[in-house]
């Protein structure tokens, strides 16, 4: 299907845009964001997937985050989807910030009403790298992947699934085991139903427990998140990574939050950190 470009605007000598096409996966119209640095005619560049938390769209890092700067200087192409299907016919929990719509949780919902547009996994692994790559110069070859909160948690997860697929992966303040926490099993039950088993599959510490491996993970968690303890649990993916013989760095900002404060601090050092693993 043909993109309809929103936006085009010049940054650090590259270009911004916004984007939508109509997805075969969630069945509606989805919005992204790409920047495309500077490059000469005719090169293919590696890319930078960005995955959202709750309540966000592609807005939220593309005009907060403060990545085009180190991805002009790497040579990165970055990709920042939405977080769900949208539109009028799409079901939603209007009163709950953390399910429906802002919160796909990067799951094939199995569930009615849920299940014929929230296909966020699909779309993100398979749908929209088809769409990028037929349009922007990226080399599908050199890919990372990244991501905030229920972001994090859908960057752990679609890396592990997906061994080799990814040169590296990481995550800011990431959900890391959302089958123990009161925001996974809400969205988890309810997208995918009462058998937990079905639940391992998106949840990392689960598929790291089942075998899953990362070579290369960087995560990066403020101290001051009052998230930290009841919803994100950076501890259980130390633990489980300990256990299965993996060494991620993960890092403890001492008195970070859970806001773009905190991701825009980091960012760049999160994308010369993949930039070192794309080999550029």
């Amino acid at each position: 299907m043909p993109l309809d470009y929103l936006s085009q605007n010049r940054s650090h000598e590259g270009e911004q845009f916004v984007c939508s096409h109509q997805s075969r996966e969630t069945g509606t119209e989805m919005t992204f964001s790409v920047y495309v640095p500077p490059h000469m005619p005719g090169i293919k560049l590696p890319v930078l997937w960005y995955l959202s938390g709750l309540t966000c769209t592609h807005e939220n890092v593309t005009e907060k985050g403060e990545y085009r700067r180190a991805c002009a200087e790497h040579g990165i192409v970055f990709v920042a989807p939405d977080t769900s299907p949208r539109g009028e016919d799409v079901p939603d929990a209007g009163d709950e910030y953390d399910f429906g719509k802002g919160a796909g949780f990067y799951v094939d919902a199995t569930q009615q009403p849920w299940a014929t547009h929230y296909r966020m996994r699909s779309y993100i692994e398979q749908e929209l790298p088809e769409v990028i790559a037929a349009e922007f110069p990226v080399d599908l070859e050199r890919q990372s992947i990244t991501g905030h909160s229920m972001g994090g948690h859908g960057a752990l997860t679609i890396g592990l699934r997906n061994p080799g697929r990814f040169r590296s992966v990481s995550a800011f303040s990431p959900i890391v085991t959302p089958s123990q926490v009161p925001w996974g099993e809400k969205a988890l039950g309810r997208y995918l139903g009462e058998d937990r088993a079905a639940w391992r599959e998106y949840d990392a510490v689960a598929l790291i427990e089942d075998g899953a491996r990362l070579d290369h993970l960087l995560v990066d968690q403020g101290t001051a998140d009052n998230f930290l303890e009841e919803q994100l649990k950076t501890g259980a993916l130390s633990m489980a990574c300990a256990k299965a013989g993996m060494r991620p760095e993960i890092r403890m900002q001492q008195g970070y939050d859970h806001s773009y404060y905190f991701i825009s601090t980091f960012m760049a050092e999160h994308v010369a950190w993949h930039a070192e693993r794309l080999g550029v």
